[in-house]
Parts: C-alpha cells; structure tokens; sequence
C-alpha cells in the first residue's frame, strides 16, 4: 500500500517442507505470470523452449510428490571422521536426496563417526562403540565419503569389510575407494600389512600411493583436480554402474569426454549423448579431487581374487572405478559423481547405491521408476 507494489505482485512465502518445494509454492502465488508481464516475455519465448519447460516442470511436480507421498524408508550410514560437522558433506547428502526422490524413497541418513567403530573406542566408551556397531548393522546402505589424514581410517576399513562380507550395498568416494581397497588386500589377497602410504610412509605393502606427478612436500595446489576422462574396461559387461551410465546417459548428469566426441556420456545439460560402436571405448567424464592412488603394482592381485578395476584412465595405470561382481552393490570410485548430481539428474554411482540400498535397483535399471508413487 505504501511502497508502490501493486497488491497482486506480493507474493508470502511461507514455509514448506523442503527447498524443492519452493518452486511450487511461488508458482502457485502466481510468480510466473507477474515475470512474464514485466518482462514482457510472453511473444518472445521460443516454442521448444515452452514445451521444454513445460515437461521440466511435470518431472519436477512429480518428485517433490514422491517425498511427501513416499512411506518406505531408505536407511544410509554415512561412515566418515567430519560428522560432528554435516555440512562437511553437504554434496554428498544432495546426491543422497536426489537418489533417493528418483527411488521414490525417504532418506534417513546416521552420521557415523568412523573412530567409534574401532577397538580404542570400545575400550575407552563402550556406549559410543556398540551405539555405532548398531547403526552399522543396521543400515540398508554404507557410504564411505573422501577425506585426509589417519584418524578414523582403521574404522572405515571395518565398515567396508562388514559391508562386503554381509552383502550390505557399498558406496565408496574417493577416499572411499581407497579404503574397499586396503579391506580387499588386508582381508582376500592375504595381504595383512596392506596401507595407503597417506597413512604410512614407510610400509611395505603401500597399496594406495602417492600419484607420480604430486609434491609430496606441498600441500597447496598439489591435487589432481577437475574433469578427467574414465574409460570402462574390456569385459566389464557385468557390471550394474556401467549399465546405469549406458542406459541413463541420455537423461542424467555426465559429460563428454573432450579427447572423443563419440561417445556414451551425457552433456552437463541432458542432451542424448552419442552411443558408441562395438570397437569404442565407453568414456564418461566426472570431476576429481586427490592426490593418492591405487598402486598399479597390486590391482593383478586384487583382480585375481574377484575385485574388478572396471574404469580406468586413458593410460590405463590409473584405477578409477572397482566393482564386486556377486555383490549387491560393492562400486568405489576415485572421482566424486556428487559435484555434477542434480534434482533431475540424480549421480549415477549415487543413485545405484540408494537403489540398491531400497531395494529397487532393478526397477532402476529397467527404467520403471521415475519418482513417482501411485501412477503420479
């Protein structure tokens, strides 16, 4: 009244259940039609662009239905040494939402300090150490997230093993990767003393190694960060994440590999990506950030006793993607798919594992489930 708005342009905000309902409560104070006036859109808005939209809009309607339509839990512990801080992980909880809205399922995330899992903690609060065991054994999924430094490692390491040995879905990032490694080598390849040299310097059996190319005197700068190029490996057919690259490339969040226009990744956008023929390798793009590796020396071991390097760099020394075969969901991955995961376009390796974890993972891959709960 005394500040020049005119009244059918005030538009109350109140509060929803989430951020992702947002959009539809501004859509229904009638934003859209107050921006299209002032901006004088209404004959200047190309006709695919509308019907783009329009569908954009239909899919987002439906997803934000599935949370509060949704009734069926899917239960993930976060397994990491930062969750006294959740905001340490805020991607990796994003990645965890959009998976989880696309399986149409509630998310229940326990933040599990990593260091409550081990021996010490038993021994110095047995309270916090059987708290933590109950949450482990109770989870549908385990996530082991990236991270720096020795504390918390060791219970990491006995996260992986109880998620490989119980057939608990696995998810590894990054450091994640690295610790599915370790367990594997400790545990299958009779390798007790396996380490990451992060750890030890002066192990023996230096099973994740600095990269060649890092300064192992500067911290600063001294990653390997951004897009790099993963390419899936000869007779890696098998494997669930490499089927959810081919079949949802189309529709999600990769993005080209700029060394080879032809191949099965998406664009950032969702554009269709080009299938490639028999002879080309499946390449896909995600961002990095690391500066240790799988030791090359090792993966004929580990690959001997059943663990399958399945991605791989351009050289092929650099191991970027592991995968178990008689496993529900056992993928690590040294890039981390959370930084390109979006509302629309759920990560791959996220939604596979929140799949897996709900028990929907072959409805996923068939392509039956799109978020959306009774026919809506």
């Amino acid at each position: 009244m005394y500040c020049q708005v005119e009244p059918a342009q005030v538009i109350a905000v109140h509060d929803v259940p989430s951020t992702y309902h947002v959009p539809l409560l501004l859509e229904s104070q009638g934003l859209i039609p107050i921006l299209k006036n002032v901006l004088h859109l209404n004959n200047h808005v190309d006709a695919s662009l509308v019907k783009y939209g329009a569908q954009t809009w239909k899919i987002w309607k439906n997803l934000t239905a599935t949370q509060d339509r949704a009734f069926d839990t899917v239960k993930i512990c976060l397994v990491g040494k930062y969750t006294a801080l959740q905001d340490a992980y805020l991607s990796v909880r994003k990645s965890l939402e959009h998976a989880s809205m696309r399986c149409a399922r509630k998310l229940e995330i326990t933040w599990l300090n990593s260091s409550d899992l081990e021996p010490e903690t038993e021994a110095n609060s047995p309270a916090a150490y059987h708290k933590a065991w109950g949450s482990l054994c109770t989870a549908s999924g385990i996530l082991v997230p990236g991270g720096f430094g020795t504390r918390g490692m060791e219970g990491m390491v006995i996260a992986a093993k109880w998620a490989r040995e119980k057939k608990v879905p696995y998810l590894g990032i990054c450091l994640g990767m690295q610790i599915a490694v370790i367990e594997f080598c400790r545990h299958i390849c009779g390798i007790p003393g396996a380490q990451s040299e992060e750890w030890l310097t002066d192990t023996e059996d230096k099973v994740v190694i600095y990269m060649p190319e890092v300064s192992k005197t500067t911290q600063g700068a001294s990653q390997r960060l951004g897009l790099k190029n993963t390419y899936f490996q000869d007779n890696s057919d098998f494997s669930k994440l490499r089927q959810l690259y081919e079949k949802e490339a189309p529709s999600t969040n990769g993005i080209p590999a700029a060394s080879d226009p032809n191949n099965t990744t998406a664009t950032a956008d969702g554009e269709p990506a080009v299938k490639p023929s028999p002879e080309q390798p499946i390449i896909i793009s995600e961002r990095h950030r690391h500066r240790y590796e799988v030791n090359p020396a090792y993966v004929e071991n580990m690959t001997s006793h059943g663990l399958d390097f399945i991605g791989k760099d351009e050289t092929g020394e650099r191991m970027e993607i592991l995968e178990l075969r008689d496993h529900p969901w056992f993928v690590g991955v040294q890039y981390h798919p959370e930084y390109l995961s979006r509302v629309l376009r759920p990560s791959l390796p996220y939604l596979g594992f929140v799949a897996a974890a709900a028990g929907c993972l072959d409805e996923i891959m068939g392509g039956e489930k799109r978020g959306m709960v009774n026919g809506v």
